[in-house]
């Protein structure tokens, strides 16, 4: 059976590689009538409405005809100003936006539902992207990482796909740009790779809840965010009430994606914040993802207050104790310092 149709992955990039979703009353008119002819554009209106699917993306709960894999690919996705703008982004199903170093996020990005031409630049992993990867039970893809990284995978016998020390085949490096912002990859490589390394095929998906697409959002107006992870770097978002989706922004310039040349957009942004604490020299860090802590869900230009709590493998969103749900589409997570607290550091309009 083809790899293609059964899985996914993490991916990593360079520049440390050497770190080991009433009735109408019926009144007869007195008079006889023409009989009424149907409007075609009514009837095809009910056909797209009725219209069903073989399958739900998991990840998005969008429907497709298409056939989905089998298990997800997380890609470590390098976010340094030299990087940016970056190709596959606008496919990924859900996205982890993280510190690494520094004043520097990298992306840690989940492939499923669809499928990018070119993915990258990819970048190194971090022990916290590793527990996000692992809560899809992804592979993950990436260029080398820290020592305690590299460790994890090593000693847990996690699948994964690192361009430096077992799969190097399946990257490459493009002249545009320098090393370590021009490594990058595909799903096809991704595919054969993992099945060439032996990795298990089919994957426990985790469950993501969605929410009707006709029901009314809830919460203030927020048709404008702007979200600060340190003092130099920040991502904003403005609302498209034509596409019920918001744009992204980063350093205030639109955020678009290299190959397509089209803005990134998010159906629904969620904000938490998170314990991080500075590990060594380097800058590395220990990030808290499993919670619970605070945060913001932003969804068709409104805004509620949530608390969030990793469960069942996955950083989620409640009120009052229960799950609020996501409308379909890609989801965008951004977990941020709680130091300060998370109002000072998020606002919106």
């Amino acid at each position: 059976m083809l790899f293609l149709l059964v899985f996914a992955v993490t991916a990593c990039g360079t520049g440390d590689e050497q770190e080991t979703v009433q009735p109408v009353e019926n009144n007869e008119p007195s008079d006889p009538q023409p009989d009424e002819q149907p409007d075609p554009k009514e009837d095809e209106t009910d056909k797209e409405e009725e219209e069903t699917f073989k399958y739900t993306a998991p990840f998005t709960g969008v429907g497709t005809n298409d056939e989905l894999p089998k298990r997800a690919v997380m890609v470590m996705i390098n976010n340094h100003a030299k990087a940016r703008p970056q190709s596959g982004l606008d496919k990924a199903d859900v996205v982890y936006e993280v510190l690494a170093e520094g004043s520097i996020t990298r992306m840690a990005a989940i492939y499923h539902s669809q499928k990018p031409k070119v993915i990258g630049p990819v970048r190194s992993v971090r022990p916290y992207y590793i527990d996000l990867g692992l809560g899809f039970d992804a592979v993950i893809v990436h260029a080398g990482g820290s020592p305690a990284a590299l460790q994890i995978l090593r000693d847990q016998g996690i699948a994964h796909m690192d361009e430096i020390y077992n799969a190097g085949a399946y990257f490459w490096r493009e002249s545009f740009r320098k090393a370590p912002h021009n490594l990058y990859t595909d799903l096809e490589r991704i595919y054969r790779g993992a099945e060439r390394l032996g990795f298990r095929q089919s994957g426990n998906m985790p469950h993501m809840l969605f929410v009707s697409e006709d029901r009314e959002p809830e919460g203030d107006t927020a048709e404008k965010i702007d979200i600060s992870y340190t003092s130099t770097y920040g991502v904003s978002y403005e609302y498209d009430p034509d596409s019920k989706q918001y744009k992204r922004l980063t350093q205030g310039e639109p955020h678009n994606d290299l190959t397509t040349g089209e803005q990134l957009t998010a159906t629904n942004v969620l904000v938490v914040s998170a314990s991080h604490r500075i590990l060594d020299n380097e800058g590395r860090r220990a990030i808290d993802v499993y919670g619970p802590g605070n945060g913001y869900l932003f969804q068709r230009g409104k805004v509620q207050k949530v608390t969030w709590e990793r469960k069942n493998g996955l950083i989620r969103a409640y009120i009052d104790g229960e799950e609020v749900g996501l409308y379909p589409g890609n989801t965008w997570v951004h977990i941020i310092p709680n130091v300060p607290a998370l109002e000072n550091k998020v606002t919106y309009q």
